[in-house]
């Protein structure tokens, strides 16, 4: 997590001042939930989420004991993001890849172990409609990646009003359209190689050509925010206004 004593004091920072969540990635393994302390040590009132821990790195029980031994000593501040990932981390846990069976069944395990996770304490990194679904109906909500305002306002209908919608909200603090897309297309190369998220950006009306290159001009804006503050705000307002209840920015 880099140089734990900065994090520490940014964290204590955010806190003093307000911030309601802080979101930390989860993705490529390690021990999120002693990360996860660190940042929960040194806030008093801010939540602190995993977005997302991917189920074919984290056993279901140690992840369910580890999170009951958190809430516990922090006033219920850690809220779990879980992933399904893709079929390679399947293949390389040695299993086949059916996501949506996959997760139910890390929802079970988490649900039937002896310190069980709530279903109002997890959200799930779901975007096709079929998996927005299943977390409506057994998690908290969901954490996006690579979404629109537009997106969110779909995904509000399968949700229904009241469950969590925290979009991923990448930004970049350019006011240079050049550096700034530049910037951008090396953050989300890795992700337009995915086949989740291709289907995802073809459902949200990308096309193969935006896709392309690093990704077109109107890829990249839609899902990175960009520019001076203002601008930021602005993209995160409109994700508001289409029916998250927050967001996560990074």
């Amino acid at each position: 997590m880099g140089d734990a004593g900065k994090i520490r004091d940014a964290a204590a920072e955010l806190d003093e001042i307000g911030w309601g969540a802080l979101w930390i990635p989860g993705m490529g393994g390690g021990d999120i939930l002693s990360d996860s302390e660190r940042l929960l040590h040194a806030t008093r009132n801010t939540k602190v989420a995993v977005g997302v821990l991917s189920i074919w790195r984290h056993g279901a029980s140690e992840i369910a004991a580890g999170h009951a031994t958190l809430q516990a000593e922090y006033d219920r501040r850690l809220l779990l993001g879980l992933g399904v990932s893709d079929p390679a981390a399947a293949s390389a846990a040695g299993r086949p890849f059916s996501p949506l069976s996959d997760m139910g069944s890390y929802l079970d395990m988490l649900d039937e172990a002896p310190d069980g996770v709530p279903r109002d304490e997890r959200v799930m990194a779901a975007m096709g409609p079929r998996m927005v679904q299943l977390a409506g109906r057994r998690a908290a909500g969901v954490h996006p990646f690579a979404v629109t305002p537009e997106y969110c306002a779909a995904t509000r209908e399968l949700l229904g009003p009241s469950a969590l919608l925290a979009p991923y909200q990448a930004v970049i603090l350019e006011q240079d359209k050049d550096k700034a897309r530049a910037a951008a297309r090396g953050f989300i190369a890795t992700f337009l190689g995915m086949g989740h998220y291709e289907r995802s950006l073809r459902r949200q009306g990308f096309t193969e050509a935006d896709q392309a290159a690093g990704g077109s001009d109107r890829l990249v804006d839609s899902i990175v925010a960009w520019g001076g503050v203002d601008a930021i705000a602005a993209r995160l307002r409109d994700h508001h206004d289409t029916g998250p209840t927050t967001s996560a920015c990074t």
